[in-house]
């Protein structure tokens, strides 16, 4: 049976959903199936002379939870809006909510990014950076994946901390972009670790060092540490992998797996500047220039 013919022969449906129902309870199903279409008529915007009307009439489709209803009034809301009313940055924050209950991660994350942009004074604002900056990410779902939605996510976190430095939602934020960067950090480890296993181990050590430049305090950072020890004692980089591990064990004094990984690696030895054989003792010219040398095998 088709899903439009339930309310032009209701009793048939019942009889096949419910065969020993008795005849007073089919009736009360029957009574409520029509009262609930009757408490849910179509929406029509067009029924709304002015845009005050519609917008009360949207919030209130919004807090029903009716998502078709509200994003067809809102949209609508944005486009007709003088642009200094003040309801219309209210327009496009019910909006983008109501994106992020469909799903519509990337049709929020636009509409609370146009707020911020056109209000960057209003109360809505720094909320609508936080949320856009959380859409994105969610469109960014595992480190291996193409990382231009958290990328935008980045962005989005750094316009918050940069324009409402005393919101109350920047230590939520800052937690939140620690996390992504660390997933960042993920992504690149995932690549240090493809070039290490075919015993590239160069182009490793690249994405290894990339994370710590640019993530040092994210987790995934001590793993690319000991993951460099591992591609300098391949190479046979002996001063390189002194000086990681002395890092190590720095951060991680009493972690076993540094001292696994960095067990039969001698501390880095400091060694003074070479004094030129024909500098006087009270000599006090420019520090030497010249580059320091290639690291030496073990």
């Amino acid at each position: 049976m088709y899903l439009s013919q339930v309310l032009l022969e209701p009793f048939a449906l019942l009889r096949v959903l419910f065969p020993d129902m008795l005849p007073t309870r089919r009736a009360l199903l029957v009574a409520l199936l029509f009262a609930a279409a009757a408490c849910h008529p179509d929406f029509q915007i067009t029924q709304y002379p002015t845009n005050e009307a519609l917008y009360r009439a949207a919030t209130k489709e919004f807090g029903a939870g009716r998502w078709d209803n509200a994003v067809l009034a809102f949209e609508k809301l944005t486009t007709d809006l003088p642009a200094r009313d003040t309801l219309l940055p209210r327009a496009y924050w019910f909006l983008a909510r109501a994106h992020d209950q469909r799903g519509e991660h990337i049709l929020a994350a636009t509409s609370y990014s146009r707020l911020v942009e056109s209000f960057p004074d209003d109360t809505l604002s720094d909320d609508a950076a936080l949320a856009a900056a959380r859409a994105y990410w969610q469109m960014w779902r595992k480190p291996a994946l193409d990382p231009t939605y958290g990328e935008t996510a980045l962005a989005s976190y750094n316009t918050l901390l940069g324009l409402y430095p005393t919101s109350p939602l920047i230590p939520a934020a800052k937690k939140e972009l620690a996390d992504l960067e660390d997933q960042f950090a993920q992504k690149n480890y995932l690549s240090g670790m493809y070039y290490l296993r075919r015993k590239a181990y160069d182009s490793g050590i690249i994405y290894f060092k990339d994370i710590l430049t640019k993530y040092p305090n994210a987790p995934t950072a001590r793993a690319a540490q000991l993951r460099l020890v591992d591609s300098y004692k391949a190479i046979r980089y002996k001063e390189d992998a002194a000086d990681a591990c002395a890092v190590l064990h720095k951060s991680y004094p009493d972690d076993a797996e540094v001292r696994a990984t960095c067990e039969g690696v001698a501390a880095p030895v400091a060694v003074a500047p070479a004094v030129p054989a024909n500098a006087s003792p009270a000599s006090t010219g420019p520090p030497s220039t010249t580059p320091p040398a290639t690291p030496r095998a073990f």
